[in-house]
């Protein structure tokens, strides 16, 4: 993960020195979104588990068609029908039950951006991120089981979205994001393959220019 990371760091400093010129625009942005997340290895992955995401961005122009963004992002990922260890107090035989994982991120993508069409309403964003553990709980008991995983999550971030002036500076834009990651979700893992978390979403917002 760190090569990929490093790779996409070096990808941000050729778009900022090879395109530094009407420099200065500055977007900020505010968005809630519908997400679809799930555990995932090479060969197999958990039922998706519906969530949502609150997030601000700010957008920094190097030129009309390239910029660097940045999100704040609160992220609820998980996934359904995993199973889960319960017993009785009337029965000592224990039993598998199914449970749903939710796990809340804070995460930060940070993303070059290149704006496209004939009025440049159009974006495609590519970077990585870096995602903190917040809680995570199953639902089934509601019980706290965040020591059971990783603390940072880490992975690459993608979108492509649209525009929609309303005026001078302000703008509504509509998003699809994905998420994919690359580091290991739980502390422990038996499995001879890596567990990621894997999440796609959809986004509504507001933009405002700065200048």
């Amino acid at each position: 993960m760190k090569r990929v990371l490093i790779t996409s760091m070096a990808i941000f400093g050729f778009v900022v020195s090879s395109s530094a010129q009407n420099k200065g625009k500055i977007e900020i942005g505010l968005h809630a979104g519908l997400n679809s997340s799930n555990a995932s290895t090479t060969y197999d992955s958990a039922d998706p588990s519906i969530g949502f995401n609150l997030g601000a961005s700010a957008d920094y122009y190097f030129s009309d068609s390239w910029s660097l963004k940045a999100k704040l992002i609160y992220d609820r990922k998980g996934w359904d029908n995993d199973l889960i260890l319960v017993s009785d107090q009337f029965d000592p035989v224990q039993r598998y039950a199914r449970t749903d994982i939710n796990l809340n991120y804070l995460t930060v993508p940070v993303m070059a951006g290149w704006h496209f069409g004939n009025k440049k309403n159009w974006y495609l964003n590519f970077g990585p991120y870096i995602g903190f553990l917040m809680n995570a709980k199953e639902t089934r008991l509601d019980t706290d089981i965040k020591d059971s995983f990783n603390k940072v999550d880490g992975g690459i971030a993608f979108g492509i979205g649209v525009k929609i002036p309303v005026s001078d500076k302000f703008k509504v834009f509509i998003e699809y994001e994905g998420q994919g990651g690359m580091a290991e979700v739980f502390k422990y893992n038996d499995y001879d393959d890596t567990i990621v978390n894997m999440r796609s979403s959809f986004n509504v917002g507001i933009n405002f220019l700065l200048y």
